[in-house]
């Protein structure tokens, strides 16, 4: 039998409180911001069957639901201050399950510098469904839009795209080029739709030098579609310049190359930057120690985004994840 809302509170997430939380002893609690910054939230929620498999290990959704919003922030520009948690748990999940996602979360602060500040827990019929709202700070006037893309803004993305995809796919048994990776690749693929990479290290770049910027959550080309319409721009991306998995040998194979680039669940960054801060936003990325690539350009005009591969128009049989049109995991 689970432990109810007061005892999980006591147990798992009063020791994950920090500064402004109060010990969870109250109904609110306090940011402190800091001098010359402005406060940036963000709310995502992950379900079951829809981000992640319900056999998950538990302390992967703890991380994979607290880091999805520190991605949101990375690409505000934004440097992550703290959460609350949201939390809809099932009868089914006991005190193992529950230490377990608590130890991902005290892992994951410890690891990004944060702390709780406070939230909600309740009992539902199926679950678990997990909500954070994230809080970070940027210096004032700085944040970082969607809508400040301009024709010639190069775009750039963050890491890799369709690992993530490709982790879900092993996951769930389907054949593909992932066969022919050896034990440790395929596991870094499943490590990628489990537990993400929050670009946190590339907030003072995106904010020092991009126009435009957004996580790439539900599919690169979807999300371009969402940056490029926001600025007022279209938007152009060359497939066969976009960063894919390693070992993924794709090239012969249309269909999966759309796959990865609509797939989702990624949570590089998109970011717009003017052709004369290219230099500059590419070297601060090399600082970090993030790869950036540059996979294609903002254009005048409206509309989807055209993509190409090798000069040719690449078909897509949708551009990205949309709840309520279709099924998740």
């Amino acid at each position: 039998m689970a432990p109810d809302e007061i005892a999980i509170i006591e147990r798992y997430f009063r020791p994950l409180s920090g500064e402004g939380a109060f010990r969870l002893l109250d109904d609110a609690a306090r940011i402190s911001v800091p001098a010359g910054c402005d406060l940036v939230v963000t709310k995502d929620m992950i379900a079951a069957g829809v981000h992640f498999l319900p056999d998950d290990p538990p302390d992967t959704i703890a991380r994979k639901a607290l880091r999805v919003n520190l991605s949101d922030l990375a690409g505000k520009g934004a440097k992550p201050l703290a959460y609350m948690l949201g939390a809809g748990f099932g009868a089914e999940l006991g005190e193992e399950w529950l230490a377990e996602f608590a130890r991902g979360l005290s892992e994951d602060q410890r690891s990004f510098g944060i702390h709780l500040l406070g939230g909600d827990t309740i009992s539902v019929a199926a679950g678990p469904v997990i909500s954070i709202t994230a809080f970070g700070a940027v210096a004032s006037g700085r944040m970082v839009h969607r809508f400040g893309g301009r024709p010639g803004d190069a775009l750039y993305v963050s890491g890799t795209i369709g690992a993530a995809t490709a982790g879900l796919e092993i996951l769930k048994e389907r054949r593909g080029p992932w066969d022919k990776l050896g034990r440790e690749e395929r596991k870094a693929l499943v490590a990628r739709f489990r537990v993400p990479e929050p670009r946190t290290g590339l907030a003072e770049a995106i904010a020092g030098f991009a126009s435009a910027a957004m996580d790439v959550s539900d599919g690169l080309v979807g999300d371009c579609d969402k940056l490029a319409a926001a600025s007022g721009c279209a938007a152009a991306i060359e497939a066969e310049k976009v960063p894919l998995p390693p070992g993924i040998g794709i090239e012969a194979d249309e269909s999966l190359l759309a796959t990865l680039l609509t797939g989702g669940d990624d949570f590089e960054i998109l970011a717009a930057v003017p052709p004369a801060k290219e230099m500059h936003f590419t070297g601060a990325a090399r600082g970090t120690g993030i790869e950036v690539t540059r996979i294609g350009t903002l254009r005048e005009g409206s509309g989807p985004t055209s993509v190409s591969l090798r000069g040719k128009i690449l078909p897509l049989e949708r551009r990205s994840f949309v709840h309520g049109r279709g099924p998740g995991t």
